[in-house]
């Protein structure tokens, strides 16, 4: 086969249609670029002397020009008996005219992957089916790493309207894994309907309230790229909820506080030594059933404005849990700009303490996998520069060479994501995704980063000694009573559990340097870990 390209009219360029011919040649397609700004008289009398097989044409200016030229090439066509086969790229108002021609072969606005152009250049129909997708995470990531795979979250106070968009954002095949967002009545009255809490009533969410619910959403997600489907947990009956996601939705996976959804968040009415036993239990049947396991603990710290180092041992707690438990894959969620006023390279720190403590439990047995996600307080109410945020804070995560991007719609700030926003972020999370793949500067020689981190784990190293010494349990970080001990006694802490017991709330927090410092109430310094612990006098 062999192409000839221009462009057209008076369209000086040539970046788009240079690209295609480039995939044109990797794809065994010889071409020749016959220039720029070519009248239509001249490119048919260049057509009927080489007979090209392909005809490549670009055009990047005003939609009304591009109308007249496209009656003119397809008269010409028409008169001399042309056979050869045209694609057109353009500008997507171009493009869309150049559709309703029906000149065409294909029409690329930019958007298309290298695999759809070359499909469309083969006129290979290709309809993908659920077999071409793998259901569960490990295999799906296996397939496309290290390209992540993209999740968001979603789900309207209508169980109707969820289900259209569920249907909607399959389509669009930009999304890889879709969490349903129940509401709070949902994820705390479940299995005892008959008490319908009603102080949750308004939580947020769609509301689930029969098993048929979920059947019926997974099957309006059966489409497009067959998404694997998962739901956030319940705050009450956590392994009845597991057993309902894995019969309806397959559930990716499943993501199992061990402090939270107790009365040290208020998201349930369950003590913290009960929830820490449930969570635990729940975690367990997880494994036993093969579902991998996410502890979102971590950064539910960091929102109620904890220090660094006690976000990251919690981290390693959890994961330590995780381990001991019997899961086989976990996914360790990072997420980014906790709090909004860190700094970018005080984040990345942070978060390469906290990667390289619970790497050390990683085993032929025991698989992490790595999740990134834009802070949830960090996005701006104008949604033109959370767009900005979003993308910026995508970028530095991807220094952590995540398996997943959890991403959050840029409208979160102010409203529910809805369709059109989980789609438009997911894009641009692609977007990110694309150029970073092409080679991130490095970070491996920043001094400060490799100091913060080593500072971190300096703390975190003091916390994990001196919550060891809380219990008599030969394991003490799986020991529910020893967890509970070092939140009772402050040793795991943040500002904002003031008022919800057993936490105390005495810690202060202050932005330093773009790092999260425990400081003196009174004098405003800083104290180290080693130091706080010491007033505790445990």
């Amino acid at each position: 086969m062999n192409a000839i390209l221009a462009t057209i009219g008076n369209c000086i360029h040539v970046q788009g249609i240079k690209n295609f011919e480039n995939l044109l040649n990797k794809n065994g397609i010889g071409t020749e670029f016959i220039g720029v700004c070519i009248d239509i008289d001249k490119l048919i009398k260049i057509i009927l002397d080489k007979k090209p097989d392909i005809v490549g044409l670009s055009y990047r200016l005003e939609p009304e020009n591009a109308l007249l030229l496209f009656t003119k090439l397809n008269n010409s066509i028409r008169e001399n008996h042309i056979d050869s086969k045209f694609f057109f790229g353009g500008t997507p108002a171009v493009c869309e005219l150049a559709e309703k021609t029906g000149l065409f072969t294909g029409v690329f606005r930019g958007t298309e992957s290298e695999d759809e152009i070359v499909d469309k250049i083969f006129q290979r129909k290709k309809k993908l089916t659920a077999i071409d997708y793998p259901n569960t995470l490990y295999e799906r990531i296996e397939k496309y790493y290290p390209i992540p795979l993209i999740r968001h979250h979603f789900g309207l106070p209508s169980l109707e309207k969820t289900i259209k968009g569920v249907e909607e954002i399959a389509k669009s095949c930009y999304v890889d894994i879709i969490s349903i967002g129940p509401d709070q009545i949902a994820q705390e009255c479940f299995f005892n309907q008959d008490n319908i809490c009603n102080e949750f009533e308004g939580g947020g969410g769609v509301p689930l309230r029969k098993k048929e619910d979920l059947e019926t959403i997974y099957t309006s997600s059966r489409i497009g790229n067959f998404p694997l489907l998962r739901c956030y947990a319940g705050t009450n009956d956590l392994i009845e909820w597991g057993n309902m996601l894995k019969d309806t939705i397959n559930n990716a996976w499943g993501a199992i506080p061990l402090f939270w959804y107790s009365e040290l968040d208020g998201r349930s009415k369950r003590n913290l030594m009960n929830a820490i036993i449930e969570n635990q239990r729940a975690i367990k049947w997880h494994a036993e059933n093969e579902i991998p396991i996410e502890i979102n603990d971590s950064h539910q710290w960091a929102l109620r404005k904890t220090t660094d180092p006690i976000e990251v041992v919690s981290a390693y707690i959890a994961t330590y849990n995780a381990k001991k438990l019997g899961v086989k894959y976990y996914i360790q969620q990072f997420m980014m700009n906790v709090p909004p006023e860190i700094s970018p390279e005080m984040d990345i720190a942070k978060m390469l303490a906290k990667l390289e403590l619970i790497s050390e439990l990683s085993d032929d047995t025991f698989t992490i996998l790595r999740m990134i996600r834009t802070g949830l307080a960090s996005l701006s109410v104008d949604e033109d520069i959370a767009k900005g945020e979003l993308a910026s804070s995508i970028t530095i995560g991807m220094y952590l060479l995540p398996h997943i991007i959890h991403v959050v719609g840029y409208s979160e700030a102010y409203n529910v994501a809805t369709p059109k926003v989980v789609i438009e972020s997911s894009k641009i999370a692609k977007g990110v995704v694309k150029n970073c793949l092409k080679g991130l500067p490095a970070i491996g020689e920043n001094k400060k980063i490799i100091k913060r981190k080593e500072e971190i784990i300096k703390d975190v190293r003091v916390l994990l000694e001196t919550i060891n010494s809380l219990g008599d349990n030969i394991d003490p970080l799986t020991d529910p009573n020893t967890l509970y001990m070092a939140v009772k006694t402050g040793l795991l802490d943040a500002e904002n559990l003031k008022g919800f017991n057993p936490g105390k709330g005495d810690i202060k927090t202050a932005i330093i340097d773009g790092t999260v410092q425990c400081i003196d109430e009174n004098s405003g310094k800083i104290i180290s870990e080693k130091e706080r612990v010491a007033r505790l006098n445990i």
